[in-house]
């Protein structure tokens, strides 16, 4: 346990990717099995106790810490984990950790707890540890690392300790459950890749650079719309289908339909969308909707039948993997498009279509139907090297995405809030508003980022030196500053006050010059709604 608690440690307090992969990577030469398993289903997010939450956390501390002191400190922290390792307070007598406490004996103590056993034994653990070993221990078994690695850079450090493809490791990583002895025995050449062939596995995407000031020549290269839903990749094999989401997370359970519908041998790219009344190209238009409809579906375990009934999902494919067992992946993109065209209409039409190819005279003209397209379910195009293999990652040259200009406002700073990680200490998540016709200013986002550090510390000042309430860690503040809000898009909202919510909101950048009587009107963004 020691050891997992100092990798923790000193990964908060490292900042180079290169460096956090060799931390992770020694520990997990280092480290025997099964604890090293453990550890990196921890950092890969694989780990779910479900006896253990934030907030029984949050109520044994208050039991022994003055809840005001606790609520400040956390406030201020901005990570809960480290303030309860910090200002937890041992009852009288308890007996330290052993030193030789393994990580895996942790983990299979906390799988097995009931809830009513849950608050003893996490006291009991708490009161026996130093403060490292607590701030582990709580992130270990709440599953809120937040330690600034991902589960990509997790697997890289993997792949690079054990000298391992890393797109062959996300090619079996789904079909090994935690600890990954079977991983970690390939690793280390006792024995053979791990093979799935039978099962439906994750392969990892091929992405996109963004094309910013660059031209292509559309002889070269294929346009087609970038759609605002989720990525996702559909595998069949041996009658089970899986829908992974683009970081490889099983989404199945929140898309049942769609996985019902998919029951042919093969693998497919596309974009999972909901139907609605938006309208779309003219190719495609009056299907998807925006990706607010979509939302209420996301991370659901069970989805009920309203939901189904009221948001049905489909998939519109970009491109095909596999068709039956044969790997399409080295084809060309004009090939494999055909097979893509060949597959679907083998599935039923009313969950699965293809993405139409835009058409366009030239450059400049498809810049033009770009710029034209604002569909609620639109976020711009993708361009497509006619001759690219299927590539896991971002290759240079092969795939761009051309998102649409963001929409902007003027809207009003009126909340703040305290940032986490390495802004915990800085006012650093603004809520901002938008006038009514009856001059009420009311809320109409949220935006942390777009901001560079010399913005940021003229917001927290701005924040601390004007604040008129206080709502717990939210401080309200003078309505004098103007933001210039930059967003993808704007829909309908029942759930917001103004009626309306943004997608993708951030920054663009203060208006000193602006008064907050000249910010826009809420029916300013409403004409904005697709």
């Amino acid at each position: 346990m020691r050891a997992f608690a100092d990798l923790l440690e000193r990964l908060v307090y490292t900042r180079s990717r290169n460096a956090k992969i060799k931390l992770i990577a020694d520990y997990l030469i280092g480290t025997p099995d099964p604890d090293r398993g453990w550890a990196l289903a921890a950092l890969t997010g694989e780990l779910d106790f479900r006896t253990v939450k934030a907030g029984l956390i949050k109520s044994l501390t208050e039991e022994r810490v003055d809840p005001v002191l606790f609520k400040m400190s956390r406030s201020y922290v901005g990570d809960m984990a480290e303030t309860v390792s910090l200002l937890w307070e041992p009852r009288p007598g308890a007996e330290p950790a052993p030193q030789d406490l393994r990580l895996s004996s942790v983990v299979d103590r906390l799988m097995a707890l009931s809830r009513a056993e849950a608050p003893l034994q996490m006291s009991a653990y708490l009161d026996a540890m130093v403060p490292t070993e607590r701030f582990a221990l709580i992130k270990l078994a709440t599953g809120a690392l937040r330690i600034g690695v991902s589960a990509r850079l997790a697997k890289t450090a993997l792949a690079q300790a054990f000298a391992l493809d890393l797109d062959a490791v996300e090619e079996v990583w789904h079909g090994i459950d935690a600890p990954y002895t079977a991983l970690f025995a390939w690793g280390e050449g006792t024995a053979p890749q791990p093979s799935h062939e039978d099962i439906p596995v994750f392969r990892p995407f091929m992405l996109a650079h963004p094309l910013e000031d660059a031209r292509v020549d559309l002889s070269q290269y294929a346009a087609e719309w970038k759609w605002d839903g989720v990525r996702v990749q559909l595998n069949h094999v041996n009658g089970e289908t899986k829908l992974f989401s683009r970081t490889g997370d099983d989404v199945t359970a929140s898309f049942p339909d769609v996985a019902d519908a998919f029951q042919i041998h093969g693998v497919i790219d596309g974009e999972l969308l909901v139907k609605g009344d938006a309208q779309g190209t003219a190719d495609q238009g009056g299907e998807a909707a925006s990706f607010n409809a979509l939302q209420q579906r996301l991370g659901r375990k069970t989805v009920s039948k309203k939901m189904l009934t009221e948001a049905p999902a489909f998939v519109r494919a970009y491109d095909i993997l596999f068709d039956g067992a044969e790997d399409l992946r080295a084809l060309p993109w004009e090939e494999r498009r055909r097979r893509l065209e060949a597959f679907v209409p083998r599935l039923p039409a009313e969950r699965f279509d293809v993405s139409a190819i835009v058409e366009a005279d030239d450059f400049d003209h498809l810049a033009k139907i770009r710029e034209g397209a604002r569909s609620a379910a639109i976020e711009g195009l993708m361009l497509k090297r006619r001759d690219s293999a299927y590539i896991a990652g971002r290759k240079v040259g092969q795939w761009y995405k051309w998102k649409r200009d963001p929409l902007t406002a003027d809207c009003v700073i009126m909340y703040a809030q305290r940032g986490s990680g390495r802004r915990s200490s800085y006012f650093s998540d603004y809520t901002f508003g938008c006038w009514t016709e009856a001059g009420e200013l009311v809320p109409v986002g949220k935006a942390y980022s777009g901001i560079t550090d010399e913005e940021l510390r003229f917001l927290d000042k701005f924040v601390r030196g004007n604040t008129t309430g206080r709502f717990g860690p939210v401080r309200e503040v003078e309505k004098t500053l103007v933001l210039e809000v930059a967003f993808d898009s704007v829909h309908s909202s029942k759930r917001h006050k103004s009626g309306i919510a943004m997608r993708f909101p951030r920054i663009h950048r203060i208006r000193n010059d602006k008064p907050a009587a000249e910010a826009d009107r809420v029916r300013t963004l409403e004409a904005m709604i697709d």
